[in-house]
């Protein structure tokens, strides 16, 4: 059993415009110097997705260069969908990929999803403890005594904190689950385990993040992102697991294929 690990407060990093430096003595006129620049930022991390740069007036009195200037370097990197327009409040980071397009047309866990993606998965377990809990009880429709394992999770693709995961497990329904290795995927454990996953019920909504949610996407500032409340079922129409994740809205898109 994993013990539970705080999260860590994000490391603190020099000002990104300490790491700009714009010169005079070159052919190459400063928009494109400073696009250039932010571009290698973005592309090396210093810039993760999601990450806020300064409005556009701000940004030109810390250069001491012109509004014009940067107002030319930011509309070129939206073109490029490297950033998003915010208005007063500055820019966000959408990363050097476009945003993640995942569909909703069966059910699938994290890992296949990003594999599906392109992306590499991984996991960082924040809790995994057997608890009890009335009102998580309720979901399930068992008695207040019924025990369940609790997941805390970053979910992460190519390094990228995608969603952090609170899900619980119907430990009289897979009892095996309380001793697994779940620093993966707890879908293909299922399976393994002989309850595989067969339907569930998802819903998505608005939600904000917590000052712990910021300091784990990178967020310098709450954006908005998607809860997604799940409930999955098994062979037998049991129960077996309810997860809230709350996933990254700069970087996440669901899309839906209807039938009419």
């Amino acid at each position: 059993m994993h013990p539970t690990t705080p999260v860590s407060n994000v490391p603190s990093k020099p000002p990104f415009q300490d790491l700009l430096e714009l010169r005079d003595d070159t052919a190459k006129p400063l928009y494109q110097q400073l696009e250039d620049q932010l571009t290698r930022l973005i592309g090396d991390g210093t810039l993760p997705p999601g990450t806020t740069l300064p409005a556009e007036r701000q940004l030109a009195e810390r250069l001491k260069i012109s509004r014009a200037t940067v107002q030319r370097s930011y509309n070129a990197l939206r073109e490029r969908k490297l950033l998003s327009a915010q208005g007063r409040l500055g820019s966000i980071v959408q990363g050097p990929g476009s945003r993640l397009h995942s569909g909703m047309d069966r059910l699938k866990g994290f890992t296949e999803e990003m594999r599906e993606l392109g992306r590499v998965p991984s996991s960082r377990i924040l809790e995994q403890s057997v608890v009890n809990d009335r009102s998580i009880a309720s979901i399930f429709g068992l008695s207040s005594h019924a025990r369940f394992l609790k997941l805390v999770r970053v979910r992460s693709g190519d390094g990228t904190p995608m969603s952090r995961e609170v899900g619980w497990y119907n430990l009289e329904r897979a009892p095996e689950l309380e001793h697994a290795d779940l620093s993966r995927s707890v879908y293909a454990e299922l399976e393994r385990l002989g309850a595989p996953l067969q339907h569930c019920e998802q819903t998505i909504e608005a939600a904000a993040p917590t000052a712990d949610e910021c300091a784990i996407f990178g967020f310098p500032v709450p954006l908005p992102c998607l809860l997604i409340k799940r409930r999955s079922y098994g062979r037998d129409g049991d129960m077996l697991e309810y997860v809230e994740g709350l996933f990254r809205g700069d970087a996440y898109t669901y899309k839906l294929s209807l039938r009419i």
